[in-house]
Parts: structure tokens; C-alpha cells; sequence
């Protein structure tokens, strides 16, 4: 994870937006993200409205995989957050539920109809 002490916001604002992520308004329907965190991987499949299936990491060790959430967007671990995006690598993901990830490391996209 990126060192934040003494990082002014406008800065980190700043590096948010250098990082490789995937952003809300590129995704569709039936579009799925996988997205590995430096504990877990996550499978996330687009649906309708702001909502998305999601399976491993916590969920699946919850027992509650698939589950269909929302997903807040991505935060450095406290409290400030940038909504615009599903994933961004160096972030933490936040799920509807309130669980966040630890910092995602990857992410792949496959677009509807590409995977099998």
C-alpha cells in the first residue's frame, strides 16, 4: 500500500486518479471483474442499478457467496472515499455491506460474452 502519512487530500486526490482502475461508467451488464487483494480474490459480475454479484474473499468464508451488493467504490482504509470506481489497485475495496477489503493488487475485466 501507498505511504499516506503527511499526504495533503489534494494529493491523495491526485493519486487516486493515476491509478490503474476500473471505473463504474465502463462496466455493463454481464460484465465480470476479478479482483485480487493481498488476502483474497473476488469474482465481481455487473448487474442492474448499481448492483453487483459478488463471490470469494469474505464472502465465500461467510458462506453467503454468491451475494448481491452494492459497492460503495474504493478508500485508502479510513473514511474518505472515491465513489466512481469498482476497483483500483493500491485501494481498498467497500462493499454495500460495510466490508472493506485489504488493498487491491489486481484486476481483470472481461466483458459480457467473453468469458465461458
Amino acid at each position: 500500500m501507498m505511504p499516506l502519512l503527511g499526504m495533503s487530500l489534494s494529493n491523495l486526490v491526485e493519486t487516486a486518479d493515476s491509478l490503474h482502475q476500473v471505473e463504474k461508467t465502463n462496466l455493463h451488464r454481464g460484465d465480470c471483474v476479478f479482483v485480487k487483494t493481498h488476502n483474497s480474490i473476488y469474482t465481481v459480475k455487473v448487474l442492474d442499478h448499481g448492483w453487483f454479484e459478488v463471490s470469494g474473499g469474505w464472502f465465500d468464508k461467510k458462506g453467503v457467496s454468491p451475494a448481491r451488493v452494492q459497492i460503495h467504490g474504493c478508500t485508502w482504509g479510513g473514511k474518505a472515499i472515491k465513489i466512481d470506481v469498482v476497483a483500483a489497485c493500491g485501494l481498498c475495496l467497500e462493499f454495500g455491506n460495510r466490508v472493506v477489503t485489504s488493498p487491491v493488487q489486481r484486476i481483470i475485466v472481461f466483458q459480457n460474452g467473453i468469458q465461458n
